[in-house]
C-alpha cells in the first residue's frame, strides 16, 4: 500500500478513509483531525489555558502531544486512583511524558489528598468501581481547572469511546445522558468548558500515533473495568466496523447532526435546577435525608471516611 499523501510506502491503513499513510503523513493526519475537531466544534479559543486529564494511556498522552505541537497552552492533570500497581505504573508514564516534553503535570492523589482509593470508595458507597471512578474524575478535574484558572478541560475520549457510550445510551434510551453527549460541554456557573478533541480519531489510530512518536504508555486495561458494559459495546461496534468501515463515525456524527438537539433541552433543564453543594460549592442536584444539599462526590468522601 502507498501513502495517500506522498506515495511513499504506507505503515498504516485507515479503512473508513479508504487511505494508507506513511509515518510522517500519518502524524500530520492525526494533528489535522484534532485541528478540525477543535475548529468544527469551537473547542478552544485563542488564549485559553487548557488542562488535559492524563491517565498514562495512549489516548490522553497522544492528545497532549498533539495539542502541544499545535501550540496550545496546555498542562496535564494526573489523578492517582489508588488502584495498586496499575495506578503506580500509569502515574510513571504520565510523569515520564511530562519530563520528556518539559511541561507541567498537576497531580492529585486520592489516598494521600482525600483519604480514600477507588476500590474502597466504590465498596462503601455501594457503587460500581467505574461509577465511583468517573464521579471522582469529573469532580476533581473540574475543581482543579477552576482552582488553577484554566478555561478548558480536555479529555482523551476518542471516536471508539464516544460511539460505544452513544450505543449504550441509545439502547437504554437514557435521554438525560444523550442530551449531554456532545464533543463540547460549554462553561456554566461552577463548570469550566469540557472538550473531546479526539472524536475524529479511533483507538487504533492513537496506538499507531504513540508508536510512531515514541510515546510509552500503559497498555493494560484498568483491572477494575472487568465486566464493564462499555467494553462489550466497543466489541459489538468493532464487529460492525469490520464489516462496514466508517460505521462508527456515521453513527456518532449522524447523531450529532440529526438527533442530539432533541435531547439537549432535558439536559439544559437539569443544569438549570442545580444548586451549590453545602460542602464544596460544586453545582449538584443532590440532597441528603436531612435536606442538606450535598453533591455525590462529597457523599462519597464522607462515606469513605467513616
Amino acid at each position: 500500500m502507498r501513502c495517500r499523501s506522498c506515495r511513499r510506502p504506507g505503515v498504516i491503513d485507515v479503512r473508513r478513509h479508504n487511505a494508507a499513510f506513511c509515518g510522517d503523513c500519518f502524524v500530520r493526519h492525526c494533528q489535522e483531525q484534532v485541528r478540525k475537531a477543535i475548529s468544527q466544534f469551537d473547542m478552544i479559543a485563542a488564549g485559553d489555558r487548557v488542562l488535559i486529564a492524563v491517565s498514562g494511556g495512549k489516548d490522553s498522552l497522544a492528545l497532549w502531544d498533539i495539542l502541544l505541537d499545535l501550540d496550545y497552552d496546555v498542562d496535564g492533570l494526573y489523578l492517582g486512583l489508588g488502584i495498586g500497581e496499575y495506578s503506580d505504573e500509569s502515574g510513571e508514564y504520565a510523569r515520564a511524558f511530562a519530563r520528556r516534553r518539559g511541561v507541567a503535570l498537576v497531580e492529585i492523589d486520592l489516598p494521600d489528598d482525600l483519604g480514600f482509593d477507588i476500590p474502597t470508595g466504590a465498596r462503601v458507597a455501594r457503587r460500581a468501581p467505574c461509577s465511583a471512578c468517573g464521579l471522582s474524575k469529573r469532580h476533581l478535574f473540574n475543581k482543579a481547572a477552576l482552582d488553577g484558572g484554566y478555561a478548558v478541560v480536555a479529555t482523551g475520549h476518542n471516536l471508539d469511546d464516544e460511539a460505544a457510550v452513544l450505543f449504550g445510551n441509545t439502547l437504554r434510551w437514557a435521554t438525560d445522558y444523550l442530551g449531554r453527549q456532545l464533543p463540547v460541554l460549554p462553561a456554566s456557573e461552577g463548570f469550566v468548558r469540557k472538550v473531546k478533541p479526539l472524536v475524529r480519531l479511533g483507538e487504533r489510530e492513537m496506538a499507531a500515533y504513540c508508536v510512531l512518536r515514541g510515546i510509552d504508555y500503559i497498555v493494560e486495561e484498568c483491572p477494575m473495568a472487568a465486566g464493564n458494559k462499555h467494553l462489550a459495546y466497543k466489541e459489538a461496534l468493532n464487529r460492525i466496523e469490520e464489516q462496514s468501515p466508517g460505521a462508527k463515525a456515521t453513527f456518532y456524527f449522524g447523531f450529532l447532526e440529526r438527533a442530539s438537539q432533541f435531547f439537549t433541552p432535558e439536559a439544559d433543564a437539569d443544569k438549570a435546577a442545580l444548586r451549590p453543594c453545602d460542602e464544596c460549592g460544586a453545582p449538584t442536584p443532590g440532597k441528603s435525608s436531612n435536606e442538606q444539599t450535598m453533591c455525590a462526590f462529597c457523599k462519597l468522601v464522607q462515606r469513605a471516611a467513616t
